[in-house]
């Protein structure tokens, strides 16, 4: 395996670092000043409308799309470089176009929707006309079991009826959501626990839909984006809006599920990155007992320490995300539960240590160190729990020693 960058790639990563350093960290206080003085924290920051078009005309628009003519062609591998650039700025990837949820429902929609569902939803997603939400953990099961989705989709004619509560509805905030990917039972009895479920495409703007409230998540309310909780109550969609056919959900979920964690993972490599690089400029800056904080032995040793986990875990993902490439997401299940885990964990501790070494500085909002920690310690449990990837690791694992395998 080689995972030095194309030539194509060298160029991209060359034209981001260069848009990033003349439009992203400049901006970086314009975009809290800017949200600040919102009379409605849920609109739009006008900021990153601002940026859209010149992301558009640098070429750097839809860069996830791997191997799509609608995006930049380019693999799991040539994107993660990428990701982990955009990573170090909560909210660069979306002037690029490659935020979540819609990057999952984008290539949700190019994979497994309908000619007619790529024109009316997918083409106004690529061209940032609209966004979307990805409706699937449910507050009434312990939705670590996807099995347990309570949510029903329910065939009555030419339409299907759908009841049930979501949350966690990550996007359905903005008021640009348009669309909702809903995850639910058309089958509840079926002998097939993993055929009982499907997706369906549901706009936002539909009879039944309610969203109650946003969560925030450790006090943040991540506006505009937001998490919602939402009540489906006899939402009557049309049939044709099913995603690939019933019983299909589950199929679908690996298949977004899958580059998504890719995307999650070198983000938060990024993250991690900018924090392991404004501890080291607060350590060489401040000085305590006499000495400069990057003159303490146990300092220098968190640095240390911070920098071989990094960087452990991005070979880690690189390899991940060859390995997609190479022999498709259902094969590499195991190395993306394996960086799932490490990723959120290192990029954990390394904002730990930066918040150490900022003192009482770092717990306030000033240097957005409690926003990356926030944004990690969740990751441990978006797109399914540490635990649940830690038992499908440990289970291939012990699978390759099994009797029968000893003896094949």
């Amino acid at each position: 395996m080689d995972f030095r960058p194309s030539p194509k790639v060298t160029a991209l990563q060359e034209r981001l670092q260069a848009f990033m350093d003349e439009h992203i960290y400049p901006n970086e206080k314009t975009y809290k000043a800017e949200q600040a003085a919102l009379t409605d924290r849920w609109q739009p920051v006008p900021v990153v409308e601002r940026l859209k078009p010149l992301a558009k005309r640098a070429g750097l628009w839809n860069l996830f799309l791997p191997a799509s003519s609608s995006g930049a062609g380019l693999t799991n591998l040539e994107y993660a470089p990428l990701a982990e650039m955009m990573g170090r700025v909560q909210w660069s990837s979306e002037v690029f176009n490659c935020s979540a949820p819609d990057t999952g429902n984008m290539e949700t929609l190019e994979r497994y929707g309908t000619e007619a569902q790529k024109q009316q939803w997918l083409r106004p997603l690529l061209d940032g006309e609209i966004r979307s939400c990805f409706a699937m953990t449910e507050p009434d099961v312990a939705s670590s079991d996807a099995t347990n989705i309570a949510c029903t989709i329910m065939r009555d004619g030419d339409e299907y009826v759908i009841n049930g509560r979501k949350w966690w509805s990550s996007g359905s905030g903005d008021p640009r959501c348009k669309l909702l990917i809903v995850m639910g039972k058309t089958n509840p009895d079926g002998e097939d626990k993993y055929r009982q479920q499907s997706m369906i495409l549901v706009p936002t703007d539909t009879k039944g839909v309610t969203i109650t409230r946003m969560l925030p998540v450790f006090g943040f309310d991540d506006a505009p984006h937001g998490h919602g909780e939402i009540v489906f109550d006899n939402v009557r969609v049309p049939a044709e809006n099913i995603l690939l056919g019933e019983g299909r959900g589950f199929e679908i979920a690996q298949g977004r599920l899958g580059p998504g964690r890719i995307h999650h993972c070198m983000r938060a490599v990024g993250l991690a990155e900018r924090a392991l690089e404004m501890m080291c400029r607060r350590l060489n800056e401040r000085t305590a007992f006499r000495k400069p904080l990057a003159q303490q032995g146990v300092m220098i040793e968190r640095v240390a320490q911070s920098r071989i986990e990094i960087d452990q875990v991005r070979l880690l993902v690189l390899h991940a995300a060859w390995k997609m490439d190479e022999v498709g997401n259902k094969a590499a299940r195991a190395e993306i539960a394996a960086i799932k885990v490490a990723a959120a964990n290192m990029a954990c501790q390394v904002v730990d240590r930066a918040i150490q070494a900022f003192g009482g500085a770092g717990v306030t909002t000033d240097y957005g160190l409690g926003y990356m920690y926030k944004y990690a310690r969740t990751l441990r449990i978006v797109d399914g729990p540490d635990e649940v990837h830690r038992h499908q690791i440990g289970r291939l694992e012990l699978g390759k020693y099994a009797p029968a395998a000893a003896h094949g």
